[in-house]
Parts: C-alpha cells; structure tokens; sequence
C-alpha cells in the first residue's frame, strides 16, 4: 500500500475469509493486525456495489438487490396511470432491470432458490407493466417484453465476457481461454471448425466451477455459437439474446400478441 501511496483507514478496513458452507466453523474469528490496527473478520463485504459473503453463495447480494428492486417497483406503481405506457416501460427498465442486471455475471451457479427470488422481480415488473393479476402466466409478457428469464440473463451476461475475452476487448485477467481447435490432432476434426472452449475439469461443484475459467467455457459451449462455425461468433451478441427468446416461446405453446399490446 505504501509503494502506491495509500495509506489504510481502521474504520473501513474490512477482513473477509472465504470457504465453503461446510468449512465455514474452520475459519478464524480471531482480529488481523493490519497497519497497525485490529481488524475483526465479517461475513460479507461490499465491492463496487456487489456484496460478497464468506461462503461465496451471494445471499446478501440477492437479499438487498430484492429489497430495492421492490422497493422501486412500489413507487413506480404510485405513477402507473400517470405516465404513458411507453415511458413506464422505460422507467422500469431503468430503475428496476438495471439493478437486477448489475454485476450479474458472479450470479453463475446459484441456488435455484436464490434464482427464484431474482425470478419475482421480473415476474412482478411484467405484472405492473401490463397490470396483471398475480395469478396470470407470466411466461407470454416476459416474452412479449424481450425480457429473458434470470438464468438466461446470466447466462447471457458470461457468454458476452467470453466472446470479449475471445476478441481481445475483455480484462487480461479473465483469461486466456483455449479453444478445442488448438488442441493437438483436433484441427483436422469438425470440433476444429467451431469456436468450442475447453472445460478444465473440477473436483468440487460448490465453489471452483463457478469460477469464469470454468464457467465461461461451460456457458459459451451451450450457447449459440459454441457449437456453430466460427464465423457465428461475429454476430454473437447481437442474436444469443433473439436466439434465447425462441427457445423460451418454442417452450410455450404461443405468445397471445394481442393481449399484451401496448395502447397510447
């Protein structure tokens, strides 16, 4: 810290130990000496907005994304019938899918429970938007909206980072990434001819294959272009999200249009 000039502060300095949901009663609780000043281990930090806790599972995270999202959709009501359709739609994306999409990238293999939180938000904006009733399908709005569902968004979202991270647009230390074709003998294959990673392999399915190294292959590999031409890759953001919205109405049986159409 001295060598770049930054001198720590003991009233914000925060110490977080990491393990998983098991080891949690192995870590120490004992305070770390940190220039000179003890500092007492928590159970989750906040970093560039994004809260982290100790057994990496995103609780907190979720917890206070749900409080807000909500809190904004509860004051967006209050102006429903005072704004045109359109701009309510805006409104809501801006307030509330903004904050649900933030940083979602390190949402990759949660909790189904925890997806199902994340889940309400969006079912419960559709519903505002086209005043629904709590009851009603939510799968033709989200549709009808473009909305892709809370696993797709992040899906979606680390799908994005490998394509920067395969053109060179992306931090260095998200990568490298090692296509299937640079592996020896493979080039000759048809895997060759496709932009398929390769998965390292984990032992543990808690933690380490959430990392980007392993998820970012595991996602891009399922995507749409993983096991296309190279050449798909081009066109890559533009169409995994158009492409992940027909497989959800393929899903359904139809997406009723006219019942959803916004009137001005």
């Amino acid at each position: 810290m001295k060598s770049n000039t930054l001198q720590s502060n003991s009233d914000k300095a925060e110490v977080l130990w990491c393990a998983t949901s098991r080891s949690q009663n192995q870590l120490p609780a004992t305070a770390l000496l940190i220039d000179g000043a003890a500092v007492d281990p928590v159970k989750s930090v906040r970093d560039l907005g994004i809260y982290i806790d100790s057994d990496l599972v995103m609780r907190t995270h979720v917890k206070r994304t749900v409080s807000r999202c909500f809190a904004a959709l509860r004051q967006l009501r209050q102006i429903r019938s005072s704004v045109p359709p359109a701009t309510f739609q805006s409104l809501v994306v801006t307030l509330v899918l903004s904050r649900l999409d933030y940083g979602n990238a390190v949402l990759v293999g949660l909790p189904a429970y925890l997806v199902r939180r994340l889940q309400s938000i969006l079912n419960a904006a559709a519903r505002l938007i086209y005043c629904m009733r709590s009851a009603d399908h939510i799968t033709d709005a989200l549709a009808c909206l473009h909305w892709l569902r809370v696993p797709e968004r992040i899906d979606f979202k680390v799908a994005v980072l490998t394509y920067k991270v395969l053109h060179g647009s992306a931090p260095r230390y998200l990568g490298p990434l090692v296509p299937v074709a640079n592996l020896p003998g493979r080039r000759t294959l048809r895997s060759g001819s496709t932009s398929r990673l390769i998965v390292p392999s984990v032992r543990r399915s808690t933690v380490v294959d959430r990392a980007f190294s392993v998820a970012g292959p595991r996602v891009w590999k399922h995507s749409a272009a993983g096991d296309n031409d190279i050449a798909v890759t081009l066109y890559f953001p533009s169409t995994a999200k158009n492409l992940a919205l027909q497989e959800i109405i393929s899903g359904h049986h139809y997406v009723n249009q006219n019942l959803f159409k916004l009137y001005n």
